[in-house]
């Protein structure tokens, strides 16, 4: 039937079409027609236009060009003609291209293997380090959002307008969901919001980076998309809740919740550190005659803390049973429920903490707002709820009350271009210790604790 159609030489149109019978094809002859140029019907009904063209190998192609109906005879016939243009001029294989785009990468898949190198240190921080477990677990949440998105998309399909759709999505919390972890009892709580949609779209940049580095895709599509403001409120205690975080340590001390974890609490209250770098801190890097901590791996870099007489006290109250100052419950690791505990001992006090079960209180102490099994507390919205975060944020506000400068607070704290980073130093100045104290000390005072006063330096007299 196709011979006899072919025979027939004649320009392909809408009578042609209609003619066709099921796995039969014609192509285009007469006057005006183009070479290679036809329309194929399969067994059923549709009925799809092609072209036929060599490449500069001298191979045979079949291009699908779309289906009748989508496109009239006259269109199909324009577009072949283009087709067959860019094959001669410019040595272009367009059904290659066409095979390429549809077996090319999806999203999902650019996300596993950004994570899969970023987990085997072939994906470098701005530092050129290797990124953090702690960030690796940050940037796993993160691609959920993404891949519930846009994971589908093929890699070279995202465009701007994609990603600005998916960060709107992330701040209404389209994305948000509970779901198992695998862990017995564990649950993984993926939320939504402006600060995580921000915080998704800078990650996003940095995937679509590494794709354009391994020749996925020729730009990055989110670079030049206006991101969302962050909602994030800096968070500070109030007088009432300094004193309930005083009421929190002390029963809880009282209550034999776990002393690391009553010991890291009241640490991160008189230093200002972050609560991944004083669970990951080790015995080898203090130095308690100076009064000093030396990190070698920060999220800045190397870092000299000046260390108060307060966070001395700290650490000489804690027995020395393995490398790390802050033990686990069980095993030599860090202290992975640090977050539950914190929570546990906040809620002792009063403190707007997410709600967790608690141990039992022993008798002869009362714990505020609590029962015997249950922490009570009333609803609160993200913002307000007091994290080892926000103690680090009040330490540095009570610094900046004080008249502090921001690189002494900056050098307090560990702030990213304010650390101690030089090698030859191994010990904190007077000055940063006097500062410390002075903070740590009014931290304490709030707290309902006698001050302790801050420890007087003779600086050495000029020559």
């Amino acid at each position: 039937m196709a011979s006899d159609n072919q025979a027939k030489a004649r320009k392909i149109g809408l009578a042609q079409v209609r003619d066709l019978e099921p796995n039969s094809e014609i192509f285009d002859g007469g006057p005006g027609s183009v070479a290679g140029f036809g329309a194929r019907r399969r067994a059923g009904s549709v009925v799809s236009y092609f072209c036929m063209y060599r490449t500069a190998e001298g191979r045979l192609r079949r291009f699908t060009i779309g289906q009748h109906g989508a496109l009239t005879p006259d269109e199909a016939r324009t577009k072949a003609r283009e087709v067959l243009a860019s094959v001669k001029v410019k040595g272009a294989d367009p059904a290659a291209e066409k095979r390429t785009r549809r077996e090319a990468a999806t999203v999902a898949e650019l996300c596993e293997a950004y994570l899969a190198d970023a987990e085997a240190g072939r994906v470098l921080t701005r530092n050129g380090a290797a990124k953090k477990a702690s960030t690796l677990l940050s940037d796993k949440g993160r691609i959920d959002h993404i891949k519930a998105l846009i994971g589908s998309l093929k890699v070279a399909a995202v465009t701007p307008r994609d990603v600005e759709a998916m960060m709107h999505a992330i701040a209404e919390g389209r994305t948000a969901a509970r779901k198992a972890t695998g862990r017995k009892r564990g649950l993984s709580n993926r939320r939504g919001g402006a600060g995580v949609a921000r915080r998704t779209i800078g990650l996003l940049g940095g995937i679509f980076a590494y794709a354009v580095k391994h020749h996925m895709r020729a730009d990055n599509p989110a670079h030049g998309v206006q991101r969302t403001a962050d909602g994030r409120r800096e968070r500070r205690l109030s007088d009432p809740e300094y004193a309930g975080l005083g009421d929190a340590l002390r029963l809880a001390t009282a209550a034999d919740v776990w002393p690391s974890a009553v010991a890291a609490t009241r640490f991160l209250a008189v230093t200002g550190w972050r609560a991944g770098e004083a669970l990951a801190l080790r015995w080898a890097e203090v130095d308690l005659p100076r009064r000093t901590a030396t990190l070698t791996d920060t999220k800045s870099g190397r870092s000299i803390r000046p260390l108060s007489n307060a966070a001395c006290d700290v650490l000489r109250s804690l027995p020395r049973s393995g490398d790390l100052v802050f033990a686990a419950t069980r095993g030599q690791g860090e202290m992975s429920g640090f977050r539950s505990l914190f929570d546990r001992i906040g809620a002792m006090g009063g403190l707007p903490v997410a709600e967790r079960k608690m141990s039992p209180v022993p008798s002869g102490v009362k714990a505020k707002a609590t029962k015997r099994s249950k922490v009570i507390t009333k609803p609160v919205a993200d913002a307000d709820l007091i994290t080892p975060h926000v103690l680090r944020h009040s330490f540095a506000s009570l610094a900046g009350d004080l008249g502090y400068s921001e690189a002494t607070i900056g050098s307090l704290i560990g702030h990213k271009g304010q650390s101690v980073t030089s090698r030859y130093i191994h010990s904190a100045d007077a000055v940063l210790l006097a500062a410390a104290d002075k903070v740590a000390d009014e931290t304490l005072s709030r707290m309902g604790e006698a001050m302790k006063g801050a420890e007087v330096i003779q600086m050495p007299r000029r020559a």
